[in-house]
């Protein structure tokens, strides 16, 4: 297939580059008009040309576009791609408010393109090995699910719509999105109920972003969990973010750093104790195919792990959770 990129507002999208590449397809280009210093780099670092008119990242050959575009303008580029026909892979969020929530419906509804979205920690070894953990029923019954996902923020060298609610969505949308998809596909449990509180610590100049949130999360079958993710992971921190996942069973607790620990390994990692087994690092399992791959079989008519469901469920839930939430805020 020959694919293009609109919007490179994020590094994220260079996993759709990289895995599309890999598999034989061939990349025409890119189109950013705006952060053309992370394009430059994007483009260099995968050897694939900018482009200088989006027409040419629509032209009749291209079958997908990949998107990471400023979150807000992501929707826009749903429904251009829909207008030309083209498939469409996200980095994420998709929508960032419930009218770009409701237009997203009405894309999918329509059924005229395939919509993906770069959900990448179900493709994570250390996940699908939990996923396995917890379908085999080696925890017992699932009761508690607890993520901690702190992230390096250094502002300066961030875009300033990453500090505008309106263009970024804020920190409950922008990085719960993969925490409420992994609740429910961890679980096969649906989301019943969140609440919690958004906190502004830091940065006045910017006074509608806030820097850390925590939600309490009612699912099916008594299942609890809490989310809690900051922008404050120390700049000498030897990760972007020391993200953990703490699973509690009926038989058995499991921990996952996912960014490794330094003193242990960098590679991440699962540790796991029951009642019949003493605590230890579990071998993890890698998933037989990667997020484009999966993708990939969506447009191919097969079974997909990752549905438009999936995508439009967990969008959904961050756009409530981000309603619902309420605000400190140290600078009132």
């Amino acid at each position: 297939m020959r694919f293009s990129i609109i919007g490179c507002q994020h590094g994220h999208i260079g996993i759709f580059i990289k895995e599309m590449i890999n598999l034989g397809h061939e990349c025409v280009g890119i189109y950013e008009k705006q952060n053309v210093k992370l394009a430059e780099s994007v483009s260099q670092q995968y050897d694939v040309k900018l482009l200088n008119d989006m027409e040419e990242a629509l032209e009749e050959s291209i079958e997908i576009v990949g998107c990471a575009e400023i979150n807000n303008k992501k929707i826009d580029v749903i429904e251009l791609c829909e207008e030309y026909g083209k498939h469409v892979m996200l980095d994420k969020p998709a929508a960032t408010n419930r009218v770009g929530l409701e237009r997203l419906k009405d894309v999918i509804k329509r059924g005229n393109i395939q919509v993906g979205m770069l959900l990448t920690e179900r493709f994570r070894s250390s996940i699908f090995t939990l996923k396995e953990m917890i379908d085999q029923g080696d925890l017992g019954d699932v009761i508690n699910i607890s993520m901690r996902k702190p992230h390096r923020l250094t502002p300066e060298k961030r875009p300033l719509w990453h500090f505008s609610k309106e263009q970024c969505g804020g920190i409950v949308i922008d990085l719960f999105i993969h925490d409420f998809d992994l609740l429910r596909w961890l679980t096969g449990k649906e989301v019943l109920d969140a609440h919690g509180y958004m906190a502004k610590n830091i940065l006045p100049e910017y006074p509608d972003f806030y820097d850390s949130s925590s939600l309490h999360i009612q699912m099916e079958d008594n299942i609890l969990a809490h989310l809690y993710a900051d922008w404050f992971n120390p700049e000498k921190s030897w990760t972007w973010g020391d993200c953990r996942i703490f699973v509690t069973g009926t038989k058995g607790i499991v921990e996952l750093r996912l960014e490794g620990d330094p003193l242990a390994s960098k590679e991440e990692l699962l540790l796991k104790v029951t009642n019949e087994e003493e605590f230890k690092q579990v071998n993890l399992h890698s998933p037989f195919l990667n997020i484009t791959e999966d993708f990939l079989n969506r447009l191919a008519g097969e079974s997909s792990i990752l549905s438009h469901d999936d995508i439009l469920t967990a969008t959904q839930h961050t756009i409530e959770a981000d309603e619902k939430v309420k605000v400190m805020n140290r600078f009132h």
